[in-house]
């Protein structure tokens, strides 16, 4: 029996975050440039879009690049940046057919012009479809956003518009990237690394995390089925006791 017919539809993560690591790694060890594992992971993100998709999940977020990522050599981002462009126009057909929302979140300004432009076409085209919300984290860091949404209630405070005392968790998530969008009950990563590496540090709070070896380009749609069996066999208290959950 596959691992997908094993899956417990009624209890679907709503919402499952991602940190593809490895392409380099896996490029390394065949030998290759590191360009050659994200041109490979593009391949993993479409069939673990499609399995998403298939099952009903309702959002999907993507570690695509890190703030962090710009320190890289400047050959290498500049072929990301590339691989980003092309990857948007190549696949925007098959997510209009499978009814794919397009987001992104980050510092979407630190983008090339172009590939700002492509995204933010490739987001409008899609914006009318209501299936999967996949999400892109671009240029994107938890610290930055978090200190973001500290500085944009900081101006409503100064402006007048709202009193210290009233902000709180709600309208703390409201003034972050992600606002309109649920906390991922399941995060994943890829190639046997155990950290966050500063992705979605709010919104994980509660989130169940899961860990694999396999690098981000050997990764397919099985094993984000398997990553979901796990997450179901888990239980999940939020400081409850298992009596009071169960």
């Amino acid at each position: 029996m596959s691992y997908k017919d094993q899956v417990d539809l009624q209890k679907l993560p709503r919402h499952i975050a991602v940190i593809m690591d490895g392409n380099g790694r896996w490029a390394k060890g065949k030998g290759k440039l590191r360009v050659f594992g994200h041109h490979n992971g593009v391949l993993s993100v479409r069939d673990v879009v499609e399995g998403a998709g298939e099952l009903g999940i309702q959002y999907l977020t993507l570690y695509t690049f890190s703030a962090e990522n710009w320190n890289r050599p400047k050959l290498e981002v500049t072929a990301i940046m590339e691989l980003l462009i092309s990857t948007l126009n190549k696949e925007i057909a098959k997510l209009m057919k499978n009814n794919v929302r397009l987001n992104a979140i980050g510092d979407l300004d630190k983008l090339p012009g172009k590939c700002h432009r492509e995204l933010l076409g490739a987001i409008e085209k899609t914006s009318g479809n209501t299936g999967l919300v996949l999400t892109l984290a671009l240029s994107y860091g938890s610290r930055d956003e978090i200190v973001h949404a500290a500085r944009q209630l900081a101006q409503k405070v100064r402006d007048g518009l709202i009193q210290p005392h009233e902000i709180d968790e709600q309208m703390f998530e409201d003034n972050l990237y992600t606002a309109g969008i649920p906390n991922p009950e399941l995060l994943i990563r890829t190639s046997g690394e155990y950290r966050i590496s500063n992705y979605l540090l709010w919104q994980i709070a509660y989130a169940e995390l899961y860990f694999t070896d396999k690098l981000w380009p050997d990764f397919r749609r099985e094993d984000l089925f398997e990553a979901i069996l796990d997450y179901q066999k888990r239980e999940r208290r939020f400081g409850k006791t298992s009596e009071q959950v169960n």
